[in-house]
Formats: structure tokens, sequence, C-alpha cells
């Protein structure tokens, strides 16, 4: 792997992916469950958990870019926009930097909504992974 490389990797959550998300979490925060909470609000309909967003990151580099063996050592995250069940959205990677000597890159990550281009999440990710870095 190259520092400027980069990987797209396109997905959605369901309500259900909402719901268990919710149940493992013990979020249960009625803007993510109830329709008729959420009307009340400005989203006019729930969300998805911030958090269930971002754990796309974790799919992604724990199993794709740069894939098993990596070891998550930091992430920040920005959460810009709500993100919403059965919307089609892409997350995006880009390698920022590496450290050799210490098998570690930086990978800036975000997520757009795939309609709209517009970015939901932000962060930048440290990972550790001796194979590829």
């Amino acid at each position: 792997m190259t520092q400027g490389e980069t990987y797209a990797y396109p997905f959605q959550f369901t309500q259900d992916d909402v719901v268990a998300f919710a149940q493992v979490s013990g979020d249960d925060n009625p803007l993510h469950l109830d329709a008729d909470f959420a009307a009340s609000t400005p989203f006019k309909r729930p969300i998805i958990h911030g958090i269930l967003g971002a754990s796309i990151f974790s799919n992604v580099i724990g199993t794709k870019f740069p894939g098993a063996g990596s070891i998550y050592v930091k992430q920040s995250l920005d959460f810009l926009r709500p993100m919403f069940v059965d919307t089609a959205y892409e997350a995006r990677f880009e390698i920022l930097s590496i450290n050799a000597d210490k098998h570690t890159a930086e990978i800036a990550t975000e997520i757009i909504d795939a309609q709209t281009k517009k970015v939901t999440t932000k962060g930048v990710a440290v990972v550790m992974n001796r194979e590829h870095f």
C-alpha cells in the first residue's frame, strides 16, 4: 500500500440494522427507533446512530483496506449530516501517510451520500498492519 492510495465501498443500512445496533449498544434513543417521535425533530424521520454509520470504517479497515490483521489505533470522527435507513452511501478511504518503522498509516475516512454527494461523516484513522505498512 502507498500514500495516496484510495478505496471506496458502497453500503446502506436497514431499519433492522438500526434496531439490532440499539439492542447491542443500549442506545434506544427514540430519534433512531420511533418514527412519530422523529417526525417532531428537525430530521422529520428516524436517523441512524452516528456510530453505526461510522462502524463501516471498521468493517472496511479490518476486512478490505488494508484488511485482515489491521489493528485500529485511533479514529477521529466528525458527524456532519444525519444518515437514514435504506439510503445508498459510499465510504471512502485515502492513505494520508505511512510510518514504516511503526507499521502504521493515517487513513482519511469519510462517508458520502451517494445521491447528494454530501459528506455525512469524516475523520482520520490510524491503523497498524505489519503486512501492509
